[in-house]
């Protein structure tokens, strides 16, 4: 039998690095996937294949000591087959429409995906559980992830998300688009999430008030995105790059991408923790081919809908 699941990218459309300070934010998934699919074997070894390379390991060895980009995915083959207590292995095929390491969520839509593939050979979970299993994986290489990114893969839709784990999904019908575009900077999530740290230590009036019109702005967002106003959205999207970019997680290239869109798209800003990675831009069908025009002379970039689905598992 084989097990397949995919998951969907995520993007954070407001709120990146606020919430880490006990603010929210709003995430929402796009139609791009992760697909893993998994199959049991006679070999004792966890086998897996990916555009990022190749691992076989054996199933007893610590997790701990797999390349940080396989060791999610060892650490839910381990655990379903301890838990099964099953003599075989395990062979895990990963296949991705985006790249990884530019803030599109590719390591929790990897987890979510593969913690559905494998566990859906030894049992059929609800898409909690499958929750639980992801953010426990994601943990074995970002120890403090809030867990935001991986609901959004399981859940998919646009999610309003607080730092204690609450999340709420919007119940609406998006009538937007989103363009996005690869700086082709490769980024550091630890480092940039320091460079923050620091930020607010040596700054922490400034990046007190700062928190709280982020958190007016979220719900103007919130209110926004209901009444699908993109003149409005566009203009708080502008408003958060301000923010990012007075809290140093933007830089020259991000902020020349944005410019190029600034006078075809209702609005843009990065997404993810910055400092490299990609930019989202606002449009519909009025604006999507100028937009993705602006940028797609210099910068690898791609139209996106909003993923309303999530999680989605089959077995052969």
């Amino acid at each position: 039998m084989k097990s397949t699941a995919s998951a969907p990218a995520k993007i954070i459309l407001f709120g990146e690095h606020f919430i880490v300070y006990g603010g929210k934010a709003i995430l929402c998934s796009i139609n791009k996937r992760i697909t893993v699919e998994s199959e049991l074997t006679k070999t004792g070894q966890i086998e897996i294949e990916s555009s990022l390379g190749k691992l076989k390991t054996s199933k007893s060895g610590a997790y701990k000591n797999a390349d940080l980009v396989f060791r999610p995915i060892v650490y839910i083959a381990q655990r379903m087959l301890e838990k099964f207590h099953s003599e075989s292995g395990i062979k895990i095929i990963v296949r991705a429409e985006f790249p990884s390491g530019v803030g599109l969520g590719s390591s929790s839509a990897c987890c979510v995906a593969a913690a559905g593939s494998i566990s859906g050979l030894f049992e059929n979970n609800t898409k909690e559980e499958i929750l639980k299993l992801s953010i426990d994986a994601e943990r074995t290489i970002f120890e403090n992830t809030s867990g935001a990114d991986c609901t959004a893969c399981v859940y998919g839709g646009i999610l309003e998300y607080n730092k204690d784990g609450h999340v709420k999904k919007l119940e609406f019908v998006p009538k937007f688009d989103l363009v996005v575009a690869n700086s082709g900077i490769i980024h550091s999530t630890s480092k940039v999430v320091s460079m923050v740290r620091q930020f607010k230590d040596e700054r922490h009036e400034v990046f007190s008030s700062l928190c709280t019109q982020e958190a007016s702005l979220i719900e103007e967002a919130l209110n926004a995105l209901q009444k699908n106003d993109l003149t409005k959205i566009g203009k708080l999207m502008t408003q958060n790059q301000e923010f990012l970019e007075k809290i140093g997680v933007s830089n020259d290239t991000l902020g020349s991408m944005i410019s190029l869109v600034k006078d075809v798209s209702y609005g843009a800003k990065i997404t993810g923790a910055g400092d490299g990675g990609c930019i989202i831009a606002l449009a519909d069908k009025t604006n999507l081919d100028r937009t993705l025009g602006a940028l797609a002379k210099k910068y690898e970039c791609f139209s996106a809908k909003i993923d309303m689905i999530g999680l989605e598992q089959s077995s052969t």
